[in-house]
């Protein structure tokens, strides 16, 4: 294994950690000035930064069980426990948008107060802070292949689009006056199916990869051309890949000279696998079927 401060896990770790610290800081700023303010948005939206830092704690777990090495009991690593990760986030993302939408329909049938003008100061603070926090998390989620860092990194996206949501509809009901202090509410439900629809767009690749779902067709050619760059390999007959955490396993069958002894045939594939290894395609594992090429 790898130097375990090399691993992805590690800096996804870090960058977690990072983020969970900001957004508890923000659920407090949030909900204070919301409840000062009067602003249901407000409170809706801390609400779910709390859902951030309550999933991102579940990432940090799910980050570092995959990390953990390959034992008897699992052959072939941890890694399922990232994608799994991603789908809990995913989950909590949905829960999130449900809980803002059923209680911004309590509140535009409910008449309040007007919300007050200094919770806009408020908001736009925190959807710079947390486009900035979607923009670095994301970057690092591409960085080491993770859809599990890339879901969290959506959860901060989420949070700049209810703000966003938000001081919209305080302003809106600002400027009309009396008679629309729900601006808000609304602007808050329409956050919340934004969020629904994010959720989604996350759910489907973490589900793909748990259910070992081939990876991008791309990963796939570069597999097929590296063994191929072998001079005793005639044809790359098959190839298949699926993501485990953050490594890639290969099966491929080969095809050589039928002639050769079963040595012969051994040592090409173990050339192809080790080319495999080499690569920067984060190949753990290859399993090299070797079979005759047809006489022509």
């Amino acid at each position: 294994m790898a130097n375990v401060d090399t691993h992805p896990s590690v800096k996804a770790m870090r960058t977690t950690l990072w983020g969970i610290g900001i957004s508890i800081t923000l659920v407090f700023v949030k909900f204070i000035s919301g409840y000062l303010g009067h602003s249901y948005a407000l409170v809706a939206d801390a609400t779910e930064t709390s859902a951030d830092v309550l999933s991102s704690a579940l990432l940090w777990v799910g980050l570092r069980i995959a990390m953990k090495p390959a034992d008897k009991e699992h052959p072939y690593g941890h890694g399922k426990a990232e994608p799994l990760a991603a789908i809990v986030i995913s989950l909590f993302l949905l829960g999130a948008a449900v809980w803002i939408g059923w209680h911004a329909i309590y509140f535009i049938r409910t008449p309040h107060q007007m919300p007050r003008r200094f919770t806009l100061g408020v908001l736009l603070a925190v959807i710079f802070i947390k486009e900035a926090m979607f923009r670095y998390v994301l970057k690092v989620g591409k960085e080491i292949n993770s859809q599990a860092v890339k879901s969290d990194a959506y959860h901060h996206r989420s949070d700049a689009i209810t703000s966003i949501a938000a001081f919209v509809g305080i302003i809106a009901a600002l400027i009309l006056g009396k008679g629309y202090e729900a601006a808000d509410d609304w602007a808050a439900l329409i956050a919340s199916g934004i969020i629904v629809f994010n959720a989604m767009a996350l759910l489907r690749p973490a589900l793909n990869e748990v259910m070992d779902a081939a990876p991008s067709n791309e990963i796939v050619a570069k597999v097929r051309a590296l063994a191929s760059e072998n001079k005793d390999v005639k044809v790359v007959e098959k190839c298949y890949v699926r993501k485990m955490g953050f490594d890639y396993y290969v099966d491929i069958h080969i095809q050589v000279e039928g002639v050769l002894s079963v040595a012969e045939g051994h040592a090409i594939a173990h050339a192809v696998k080790d080319q495999l290894l080499r690569s920067d395609l984060r190949i753990k594992d290859v399993l090299v079927h070797v079979e005759p090429a047809p006489m022509s």
